[in-house]
């Protein structure tokens, strides 16, 4: 059952796409790449025509767990990877006017005892292209009026406080700098470069052949642990890392459910959440739902196919100039008349959206913002995802949109809308007396065999277009059941 899309009243109208940030993508991951020290430059001269003041960043320290000596996996800031490129530890970049230094000590004896040789100070610095290394007690020496982006890592702010010889403080430190250093982020890496959209590819292509191989085990594996282990058994053979904590369940009305422990009944519907990311941190993202059984019964069917129309229509108006709100509310409105046709909803879409009906459905916002974080630079709160002078709702169907903002040349982003049968939602009592005359509870408990549908895609926007880089992932029903049951 196809859906009729149906577009919100008022579509904002397009405005020209700046194309001379974006280029084709031609290099290879930085980590990996003859090409690191170009792209990384370019991206400092282009910050250093954005601030005129000195900028500090860090690239963190791993984190014990429980003792010191077992640690978790290492992850440096995605902020420091922008500019660096290399994920060290306990390094320090300082850039102004477009230059790079960088500050890190050497590995001890006792280091290369435990963890084998490292590469030098100075033959790091050489492959990020920095123009000068320091120990990091030198950091002092070059501390005056530096910006930086107030680290919540509590090591980081230990070492801020001995080597700038400045008190913890999570407010900013610089009185004109770090908010405008946070601005000029914001701006460079939404954009995405020709190096970063290679990574970001080699990440997606990491996770489409995961998600088929995901597909493929559910026909013989017993419990959600199962599928995940053969998931994520193609990302760390790639020597990729998750880009986040898999979702791999057949509870996916828990949006961010990280149990793995239930069986998998015929019955069930399994929603796989799971996306790579590159060894220099560029991530990707992708989510498919699938019919345990290989066969989607009628009543799942019909819903996914709403959910579907949604995805489509969604990425077909996509492109830049257009505002993401749109996007969102387009998906609304679809599964609002979907759910319509089937009898669950009563009313006009778009009085039903504006009531905020579909979100008892469809809770969070239809996608975010990619790059070196799967929900990229959310650190710095809204300041990327709304753009200037937007707030929040307070709206139940607008307080989770994470993107509101126009859709500009070079962006990467996910399109995700899902339908959810949440218990806590549909069950609260002023949620049913709200809603009473609104929602058929008696025609939704024939629709009790989908607990979750949920379709994400990973979007690159050109001057022409927009380019759905997790094509090769399929979301026609007969190929995903025909997926499903090869591991048969």
């Amino acid at each position: 059952m196809q859906t009729a899309p149906r577009q919100p009243r008022d579509q904002p109208a397009e405005r020209p796409a700046n194309d001379q940030v974006f280029s084709e993508p031609t290099a290879k991951p930085l980590a990996q790449s003859t090409a690191i020290a170009p792209a990384l430059k370019a991206r400092r001269n282009r910050l250093a025509k954005l601030i005129d003041f000195p900028v500090l960043l860090w690239s963190g320290a791993a984190k014990p767990r429980n003792f010191a000596a077992n640690i978790y996996p290492f992850r440096a800031s995605s902020h420091f990877l922008y500019f660096a490129g290399i994920p060290l530890e306990n390094a320090a970049i300082r850039l102004e006017a477009g230059k790079l230094t960088l500050f890190m000590d050497e590995s001890s004896v006792e280091d290369a005892l435990w963890h084998g040789p490292s590469p030098s100070r100075e033959e790091l610095a050489e492959r990020m292209g920095a123009d000068e290394a320091r120990p990091l007690e030198d950091l002092a020496e070059f501390s005056r009026g530096v910006a930086t982006l107030g680290d919540r890592d509590e090591t980081v702010q230990m070492m801020e406080k001995t080597l700038l010889k400045r008190g913890i403080v999570l407010q900013r430190q610089h009185p004109k700098g770090d908010q405008a250093l946070e601005k000029a982020i914001v701006q460079l890496r939404m954009i995405q470069d020709g190096a970063s959209i290679a990574a970001i590819k080699q990440a997606i292509a990491v996770s489409i052949q995961a998600h088929k191989t995901g597909m493929a085990a559910t026909a013989t594996a017993k419990t959600e642990a199962q599928v995940r282990a053969a998931m994520e058994a193609v990302i760390i053979a790639h020597n990729m890392s998750c880009a986040y904590g898999s979702i791999v369940t057949v509870a996916g009305e828990v949006l961010h459910n990280h149990h793995y422990h239930n069986a998998m009944g015929p019955q069930d519907l399994l929603l796989a959440d799971v996306g790579a990311e590159t060894a220099d941190g560029w991530a990707s993202d992708l989510t498919r739902t699938w019919p345990v059984s290989g066969k989607f019964s009628s009543t799942q069917q019909d819903l996914y196919d709403i959910v579907l129309a949604a995805h489509d229509f969604c990425i077909d108006k996509a492109k830049a100039g257009v505002e993401y709100e749109f996007i969102h509310l387009v998906a609304c409105e679809i599964i609002a008349a979907g759910l319509v046709d089937l009898g669950i909803l009563k009313g006009e879409p778009e009085d039903l959206v504006a009531q905020d009906a579909h979100a008892l459905f469809f809770p969070h916002g239809g996608g975010h913002l990619m790059g070196l974080d799967v929900h990229d630079m959310e650190d710095l709160g809204d300041l990327s995802g709304y753009a200037d002078g937007r707030v929040r709702s307070d709206r139940f169907g607008l307080a989770f949109l994470r993107l509101n903002r126009p859709l500009d040349v070079g962006m990467a982003i996910t399109i995700e809308p899902g339908f959810y049968q949440v218990p806590a939602i549909l069950n609260d009592p002023k949620t049913r007396d709200r809603y009473k005359d609104i929602v058929s509870w008696e025609r939704l408990a024939a629709f009790s065999d989908v607990r979750v549908f949920r379709i994400d895609d990973d979007i690159l926007f050109t001057s022409q277009c927009n380019e759905v880089m997790s094509r090769e992932l399929p979301t026609a029903v007969h190929e995903i059941e025909s997926l499903v049951r090869s591991g048969r």
